[in-house]
């Protein structure tokens, strides 16, 4: 319990500042006698926490981004939904090739972002020059006190539903790394600051972990390790709060440069479980 309790306070602060905290949680869970499948389930539950106190340390980040909330969040409960469902239906090495895939992607947009977001503000700023809609589907406030950004058009909204519907299902099926696919998908279509996205990422993350998590006390409440829950439980949510404490004062290299380091420790982490 005591190395559980360790763990959950470290993976409470990755999962803030980056979004793989499932990798410390599960292993410890697996080495400590919880069965795979269960240890899945009383994770999920657990880090529920720590994804809510890294949202609110996110709070001002998250300022002026109402409208896209209220876009994407349906499409994260969507996909958490269905991978929740696979997780209860399909073998467990269903996604163990396609992860790794998946994680590397992540990090090459996370490095790409600056360059992507630099021509996708070009291309946008082009349409609005010759008479595109200047509405909330073209114009996004990056915030309050700042100045307006492009946000993507109709296609690139379609995208961006798209593709949080899909990481909210591999988030429901297994959550590990889902946060650094988010930020390194949402960085290549939205042209916002690093920070930003990083809190729209715990908001998306909380509420995929939410559902999923609701979905296994329906239907797997037998199969919860609930003492390892409580454990995770509040070293997660220490942990979210020091978390987002400490990533919300990081420069956008820094935090770029971090999520990339532990992307790739993650993608380790996945390619030798």
């Amino acid at each position: 319990m005591l190395l559980l309790s360790l763990a959950a306070v470290w993976a409470g602060a990755i999962n803030a500042v980056v979004g793989s905290g499932t990798l410390v949680t599960f292993p410890t869970l697996v080495a400590i006698g919880v069965p795979p499948v269960s240890a899945t389930m009383s994770n999920a539950v657990g880090l529920v926490t720590g994804g809510v106190s890294g949202t609110w340390g996110y709070r001002r980040e998250l300022r002026g981004q109402g409208a896209r909330a209220a876009r994407l969040v349906p499409m994260s409960v969507l996909g958490a939904l269905v991978g929740a469902l696979l997780l209860l239906h399909l073998p467990a090495t269903t996604f163990e090739t396609v992860v790794p895939v998946l994680v590397v992607l992540a990090i090459v947009l996370v490095l790409l972002q600056p360059r992507l977001q630099a021509r996708t503000r070009r291309r946008l700023e082009r349409r609005l020059a010759v008479g595109g809609p200047a509405s909330p589907t073209s114009l996004e406030s990056t915030g309050a006190g700042s100045s307006a950004a492009p946000g993507p058009g109709r296609t690139g909204q379609v995208v961006l539903l798209v593709v949080t519907f899909l990481i909210g299902v591999y988030g429901g099926y297994f959550t590990a790394a889902q946060g650094i696919l988010l930020v390194g998908a949402h960085g290549a279509l939205l042209v916002e600051p690093l920070q930003r996205l990083n809190a729209m990422k715990n908001l998306l993350s909380l509420v995929v972990n939410v559902v999923a998590a609701a979905a296994y006390v329906v239907v797997g409440f037998d199969r919860i390790v609930w003492e390892a829950v409580l454990v995770i439980a509040v070293g997660s949510l220490v942990g979210g709060l020091l978390g987002a404490s400490v990533g919300r004062r990081l420069p956008s290299a820094v935090l770029r440069a971090t999520i990339v380091v532990l992307g790739v420790v993650a993608l380790v982490a996945l390619v030798v479980r």
